[in-house]
């Protein structure tokens, strides 16, 4: 089964006191690369969030983004850094008695300082886990659907082509049969053109030398391999496992045999039909890079 990797998808859950948004964003890439973000007093949490993506994505850029909201009193407490505190009056007091001021200081110039900071709250992380782990797979299920329904058009893209390319080779068949004939064919006129028909030259030999010319541009093993190459395209789109990179190294193949195809043959036709097949090829490892 074919599944891209470009899809989004995200999941909001609470319990108790806390509320777990997760998005999920992935893109393109040769290897699987996780960038996570996440409130530093959750970070301990960093390798476990990793551990259930790469359970179910084995390639791609991952972009996930977890925040996490406690709705208790004390969530958003501050407390005041009394030593700071003192330390900062009194240089504010010097300065004062050096300017000779004689307003009162006002708060406002001990904000900004470090003198109030948000307090410490303790963290129950087992539960936080709990509701991220439930967030978390929410949204890696909706991703995967996301993927998979990206995957089933691809495999319809990738099938549509392949019948046009199995096409092209039955007319690529059909065009180079008769090689022998064909080469014989031309010798005779060339040697009719080049001679002026005052030389006659053995039948027998004009027949061995099309024979090797015919057996010099016989394509036939290249499109037997060919057919080869897209049985086991078709094999590899239906299988569970991920088929971007063998599909990837299957196309350098199937492209390898249509070069020589086009090197080997002198038929204008085929070559022609060559090209459109290295075309439609083309189009298939543009779309390929997207398979994970």
């Amino acid at each position: 089964m074919l599944k891209s990797m470009t899809a989004y998808a995200s999941s909001e859950k609470t319990f108790e006191n806390l509320t777990v948004n997760t998005e999920i964003r992935s893109y393109n890439s040769r290897h699987l690369d996780i960038v996570l973000r996440i409130p530093n007093s959750y970070q301990s949490l960093e390798e476990q969030i990793k551990g259930l993506i790469a359970d179910q994505i084995t390639r791609g850029r991952v972009e996930a983004t977890v925040q996490i909201r406690a709705s208790i009193d004390n969530a958003c407490a501050f407390e005041v850094d009394e030593a700071k505190a003192k330390a900062y009056h009194i240089a504010l007091m010097q300065l004062r008695d050096l300017l000779q001021l004689k307003s009162e200081i006002p708060l406002d110039l001990m904000s900004g300082s470090g003198i109030i900071r948000p307090k410490d709250v303790d963290i129950d992380l087992d539960a936080g886990w709990n509701v991220v782990r439930e967030s978390l797979a929410a949204a890696i299920s909706d991703h995967d659907a996301m993927r998979s329904r990206e995957g089933a058009a691809l495999f319809k893209d990738f099938e549509g082509r392949l019948c046009y390319i199995e096409k092209c080779m039955n007319e690529i068949e059909e065009a180079s049969s008769g090689l022998i004939t064909h080469y014989k064919e031309r010798l005779q006129e060339r040697i009719s053109v080049l001679t002026n028909g005052l030389i006659e030259i053995d039948p027998g030999r004009i027949a061995q030398e099309a024979a090797f010319l015919a057996d010099r541009c016989d394509i036939s093993e290249e499109i037997v391999r060919a057919r080869s190459h897209i049985q086991q395209f078709r094999a590899i789109m239906a299988a569970q496992d991920p088929a971007g990179r063998k599909l990837n190294f299957l196309l350098q193949e199937f492209n390898r045999e249509f070069n020589t195809m086009g090197s080997k043959t002198g038929n204008q036709k085929v070559s022609h039909i060559i090209v459109d097949v290295k075309s439609e090829i083309e189009k298939i490892r543009e779309q390929v890079q997207n398979v994970e």
